[in-house]
């Protein structure tokens, strides 16, 4: 007899929807109406662990139950996908640190400013902070300047495995022997971070959708934002794009994931086209806030 993968329990297009615009509510991820089955199938585990007998009632969970809070960020870590690695899109990073820190380290000489804060929006299990970190570690240029990476993402799962730093194989195939032995030592399990770099780095949490800790992160030179918004519908995709903007300094960068664009979603950005690739900067002449 064939096993069967199918749920155990089944969920209606009403049940659907209500989920559905639950979570788009929370976080601005978008299930259309053929990823069902994807939200029936990660969300199934929850109903028997809560002993809850139809969607229906999980929906009213997640609205009523004094636990709801907890949950909505509990699920996070079943819906939302986290593949990276160190090093990745290598063509991006080099535009990043041969061509965009040095414009970084001359535009803020001529204020007399030598701080320098990066946000990696989305930053799963911390790859894409720690690299960034060694990048920036490797510029003579930013010696003795206030350094900080900051690694945001809405799954705390994630977020632990970043905060302990330790990584398997899979996690370097981008990354050179020399990059390992420079930045990592080696463990029983893998191969962890060395602390030099992990002191440039802050972790936390963090919904993009939460405007009240949006404004607590502060404003920030440059951010990574890579293979996120793919997860949300245009509304939301404008709601956090225009968040990124806020955020910015003006004359600040925005680095997406290299299929992703602002095509139809903001004009806010200017492209700038360098040697390695193609970026977006918020204008020079405009404030934090949007003000012109």
């Amino acid at each position: 007899m064939p096993f069967s993968f199918a749920p155990v329990h089944s969920m209606s297009d009403d049940e659907f929807h209500l989920l559905r615009d639950c979570v788009y509510g929370h976080c601005g991820i978008y299930f259309d109406k053929d990823s069902k089955y994807i939200l029936e199938k990660r969300l199934s585990h929850r109903l028997m662990d809560l002993n809850l007998t139809s969607f229906y009632d999980y929906y009213h969970y997640l609205k009523y139950n004094r636990n709801k809070d907890q949950e909505l960020m509990d699920i996070m870590d079943v819906l939302t996908t986290n593949e990276t690695y160190f090093f990745r899109e290598s063509f991006q990073l080099k535009a990043f640190s041969d061509e965009i820190i040095p414009e970084l380290i001359k535009a803020k000489k001529a204020l007399g400013n030598r701080t320098l804060r990066i946000w990696s929006a989305g930053c799963s299990t911390g790859e894409e902070p720690y690299t960034i970190a060694m990048l920036l570690s490797a510029i003579p240029a930013l010696k003795g300047w206030s350094i900080e990476v900051i690694g945001t993402d809405i799954s705390q799962k994630v977020l632990n495995h970043a905060r302990r730093a330790v990584y398997g194989k899979s996690a370097f195939r981008a990354t050179e022997e020399r990059d390992l032995q420079r930045y990592f030592h080696p463990l029983d399990d893998g191969f962890k971070v060395n602390d030099s770099i992990r002191e440039l780095v802050t972790i936390s949490h963090l919904n993009l959708f939460d405007t009240n800790r949006l404004k607590m992160l502060g404003t920030v030179d440059l951010i990574f934002c890579r293979n996120v918004i793919i997860y949300f519908d245009l509304a939301a995709k404008k709601r956090v794009i225009e968040s990124f903007y806020t955020a910015l300094q003006g004359g600040g960068y925005l680095l997406l994931g290299h299929s992703e664009s602002l095509m139809n979603i903001s004009t806010l950005f200017t492209l700038r086209h360098f040697k390695n690739d193609m970026i977006y900067q918020k204008p020079v002449g405009t404030l934090t806030g949007g003000a012109q």
